[in-house]
C-alpha cells in the first residue's frame, strides 16, 4: 500500500456509520432512518443525501464528540495508507458560530489529530469551511472564527454545501476576511454547476477548487486550468455514487489529466459513498490503467498544493517518496 495524501474531505462526512449509530444510542437519539438494512448510510439524491448529512452531525453536540470523531476518521484514513489529510470543519456544526464554542471545540479536535499523529502516524490540518446553503450572513461569521484561528493547524478558508444556493460572488465579504487573516482559499464548485462557476471561484482567488470536474465540458477553461497550474481536488467515487457521471471511466479526471491539469484524488465524504482512499486508487488503475508512478505525481502533487507550513510539507514529501 502506497502512503498518500488527501485534501478534500469532510471530517462529519467521513464519520463511520458506526460511530454515529454508537454515539445516537448514547444520547438516546433516533435517527434510525438514515442508515439502510446493512447499516450504511441511505440517501436517494444529493439534496437528500445533505439532510441525511445534517442529520447524522446532529449527535455531534460536544467538543469530547469531535474529539472522539476526530481519532475514528483519522484511524479510517490511516487504514487506507493516507499520511496527511487536510479536513472541511465548519463553526456552524461546531458551537453555532459562536467564537468562543469554536475554540473548545478546536482545541478538541486537535488534541485528537496530534494523538493520532503520535499512534498512527499520520497529519491533519483544517479547512474552516461555510455552509453555502446557509447563506452569506452566517458565512461571515464562520469568516470570522477562521479568522481568528488562523495559524499553523488552521490553514485554509472554504465554502461547501448546495451549489445550487445563491452565487459565489455572494460570499466574497467572508473570502475576503479569510485571505486577509492569512488562509488560504479553496471553494466547491463546478461539480453540479458547469464551467461558468469554475470561471467564478477563479475570479474570486480560489487557489484549489472542490471537485471542479465539470470544467471539462469547457476545453478552453481546461487548458486554463493547466496554464494557471490550478490544483481540482477531485472525488471520483463521490461523483459516481451520486450520479454525475455513469462509471470510473467515463469520469473525467483521465482527461483534465490528460490535458495537464493538475488533479489530485480524495473521498469526499468516505462512508456515504462506500469508498476509501485505497479503493479510490484501486478504481482509478483499473479504469485508466494508472501504474504507481502516476499515483506518486498525484500524491507530489497534493502535498504542493497543502495549504500546511513549508516544514511540515517537506517531511510529508520525503515519506511519499519511493522506498530504495
Amino acid at each position: 500500500m502506497i502512503p498518500k495524501a488527501e485534501l478534500h474531505l469532510h471530517l462529519e462526512g467521513a464519520a463511520p456509520p458506526a460511530f454515529v449509530r454508537g454515539l445516537a444510542r448514547e444520547k438516546a437519539i433516533d435517527i434510525s432512518g438514515i442508515f439502510d438494512a446493512d447499516g450504511n448510510y441511505a440517501f436517494r439524491d444529493f439534496r437528500h443525501f445533505l439532510k441525511v448529512y445534517e442529520a447524522a452531525t446532529s449527535v455531534l453536540t460536544t467538543p469530547e464528540d469531535y474529539r472522539r470523531l476526530t481519532m475514528a476518521v483519522l484511524e479510517e484514513s490511516a487504514a487506507s495508507g493516507v499520511i496527511y489529510s487536510e479536513t472541511f470543519l465548519s463553526p456552524d456544526f461546531c458551537g453555532g458560530g459562536d467564537l468562543a464554542a469554536w475554540r473548545e471545540y478546536l482545541a478538541a479536535i486537535r488534541e485528537a489529530a496530534d494523538e493520532a499523529g503520535r499512534s498512527l502516524g499520520i497529519t491533519l490540518r483544517g479547512i474552516v469551511t461555510c455552509i453555502r446553503h446557509f447563506g452569506p450572513e452566517r458565512a461571515r461569521a464562520v469568516a470570522l472564527c477562521a479568522a481568528e484561528t488562523a495559524g499553523d493547524w488552521v490553514c485554509g478558508f472554504g465554502i461547501a454545501g448546495d451549489e445550487g444556493a445563491g452565487r459565489l460572488a455572494d460570499f466574497a465579504w467572508a473570502f475576503d476576511c479569510a485571505r486577509e487573516a492569512g488562509l488560504r482559499l479553496t471553494m466547491h464548485a463546478g461539480e453540479w454547476n458547469g464551467p461558468a462557476e469554475v470561471r467564478d471561484a477563479l475570479a474570486l482567488g480560489a487557489e484549489r477548487i472542490g471537485h471542479g470536474v465539470r470544467a471539462a465540458e469547457d476545453l478552453a477553461l481546461v487548458d486554463e486550468l493547466a496554464e494557471r497550474g490550478t490544483v481540482l481536488e477531485v472525488c471520483p467515487g463521490s461523483n459516481i455514487a451520486l450520479g454525475i457521471y455513469p462509471g470510473w471511466r467515463q469520469h473525467p479526471i483521465g482527461l483534465l489529466h490528460d490535458r495537464g491539469v493538475r488533479v489530485t484524488v480524495s473521498t469526499d465524504d468516505p462512508p456515504f459513498f462506500r469508498t476509501t482512499m485505497e479503493r479510490e486508487f484501486a478504481r482509478l488503475a483499473e479504469a485508466f490503467d494508472w501504474d504507481e508512478g502516476v499515483f506518486a505525481r498525484l500524491n507530489r502533487t497534493a502535498m504542493e498544493a497543502a495549504f500546511c507550513d513549508a516544514a511540515t510539507r517537506e517531511a510529508i514529501l520525503k515519506r511519499l517518496e519511493p522506498a530504495a
